[in-house]
């Protein structure tokens, strides 16, 4: 659905370059993660890809067509919620979703449908001047999807939501996929995108570091070690042991016989590990 071939991109009066020719594909049908710290170049690339940054170099095609050869109906095909939500705050969340909805062709969803859907069904006709972050959070979600895009462009859309609300709004993505849309997440929210995405990319420094499923990631940044956790006259212990000859290992097997096993694992890295280790950065 997305094809970048080197992508680069310097701002007006900056010597320093923002995106330094890197390419990916995002498949249709796919949840892509966007990830990286602050000033890596995520936000540049999905502005580019929403039609706001002109100017670019490199091969940016959507769908099979260069990016810079669509006209208007480029914004009827994407929907896009930016990390910020802006709505008019004296008038209600249905009230503003139907002025955004009759901007587009299509029909689009239903309204009320698509509120209940996050939780908002209750507060549709409540003043979104009243409304907490959260869910302004969960209005500006729905706004992406209001008219039926093909691809969605989604920034932190799990700040300032409760576990109950990201459970909401990631079987509603689950949901979205399966239909064929095409979603790019960028957020640092790294249990969000570990959990969601079909694949990830790590962005530092305008390049891309890393990208992979997060499990084949997790694997091949883990360390090769069976982490177990047993029973021991009541106490709880834990060891490690190498995975390789396992099966011949006889303190491992012995273990096995002898004690009651309370859990048992490969140690993998978290995208969280890998985070820190290919960016160097804590997540903000």
């Amino acid at each position: 659905m997305i094809e970048i071939k080197q992508l680069t991109y310097t701002y007006p009066k900056q010597a320093k370059t923002a995106l330094k020719g890197f390419n990916f594909e995002v498949k249709e049908g796919e949840i892509f993660g966007l990830l990286g710290p602050s000033g890596a170049g995520k936000s540049t690339t999905q502005k580019i890809l929403i039609g706001l940054l002109k100017g670019y170099r490199g091969s940016v095609k959507v769908n099979g067509k260069e990016l810079a050869s669509y006209g208007r109906e480029y914004a009827e095909m994407i929907g896009v919620a930016f990390e910020m939500p802006n709505f008019y705050i004296k008038m209600t969340a249905y009230e503003n979703l139907t002025f955004f909805r009759s901007l587009y062709r299509s029909e689009g969803e239903d309204i009320e449908k698509l509120l209940e859907r996050v939780g908002l069904k209750e507060a549709m006709h409540q003043r979104v001047g009243d409304f907490s972050k959260g869910m302004k959070m969960r209005l500006n979600f729905c706004r992406a999807f209001l008219h039926r895009p093909f691809i969605v462009f989604l920034d932190e859309p799990t700040s300032g939501l409760d576990p109950v609300n990201v459970t909401k709004i990631k079987t509603f993505l689950r949901e979205q996929k399966e239909q064929g849309k095409t979603i790019i997440i960028t957020t640092h929210d790294m249990a969000f995108a570990e959990n969601l995405c079909d694949r990830v990319a790590f962005m530092v420094d305008g390049d891309i570091a890393l990208i992979d499923s997060p499990q084949a990631l997790k694997v091949k940044m883990g360390e090769p070690v069976l982490q177990v956790t047993y029973s021991d006259n009541g106490e709880m212990k834990t060891t490690e042991f190498v995975q390789a000859g396992l099966g011949k290992n006889k303190a491992f097997l012995r273990l096995l016989q002898e004690k009651e096993i309370v859990t048992m694992h490969t140690k993998e890295a978290t995208l969280e590990d890998i985070f820190v280790r290919v960016t160097g950065r804590e997540i903000a």
